[in-house]
């Protein structure tokens, strides 16, 4: 992650700031802007939202946005993958999606890029699950592995063929394997 250096800013006057590209983040009062994402990245974020809402959305169960501002709890995150359950998506008046988020997803996944830092990476998974998230995925392509996190439950390392846990009303089951067998398009 690159820091932008800047004079301290509070979360509403952050949020008051043009968009950068990529998106930066509030966390614990300082700006930090995410890397630009790259092809494992990008192949991976668009597929866990493309199987993710072809069982979730015509049901209308949950709906998985990638890249979606979430401001909760004193910071303002965007995950890779931001997954709400219907109810909880806060539709405007005439039942479009809004353009803000003020609450934690039910499912957050966060993918690793090489110029991350993963303890800042997880913190932000962390910080959902203190917030009423009830699900966090860290995808770390060049282990090929992915660390499932609950609130107040031991981390759990899941590879190979196993079987990745997901929202519990969603019918979708997913190992690993399959997730890194999406980088593989030849």
């Amino acid at each position: 992650m690159v820091q932008i250096i800047s004079k301290p800013l509070t979360l509403q006057e952050f949020l008051q700031q043009p968009e950068t590209k990529p998106a930066s983040e509030y966390i614990n009062g300082e700006i930090i802007q995410k890397p630009m994402p790259k092809g494992r990245h990008s192949r991976l974020q668009g597929k866990l939202c493309a199987t993710i809402n072809q069982v979730a959305e015509s049901a209308k169960i949950a709906y998985a946005f990638p890249e979606l501002r979430c401001t909760f709890g004193g910071r303002s995150i965007v995950p890779d993958v931001a997954v709400f359950q219907w109810e909880r998506i806060p539709f405007t008046a005439e039942g479009n999606v809004p353009d803000n988020f003020d609450l934690p997803p039910d499912w957050t996944i966060k993918i690793l890029s090489p110029e991350q830092r993963p303890n800042k990476v997880l913190g932000n998974i962390l910080h959902c699950l203190e917030h009423g998230c009830r699900l966090g995925w860290f995808v770390d392509p060049d282990d090929l592995s992915i660390l499932f996190l609950q609130p107040q439950q031991q981390p759990v390392l899941c590879q190979g063929e196993q079987a990745l846990p997901v929202l519990p009303e969603l019918k979708l089951t997913l190992t690993v394997n399959q997730v890194f067998d999406w980088l593989k398009m030849r």
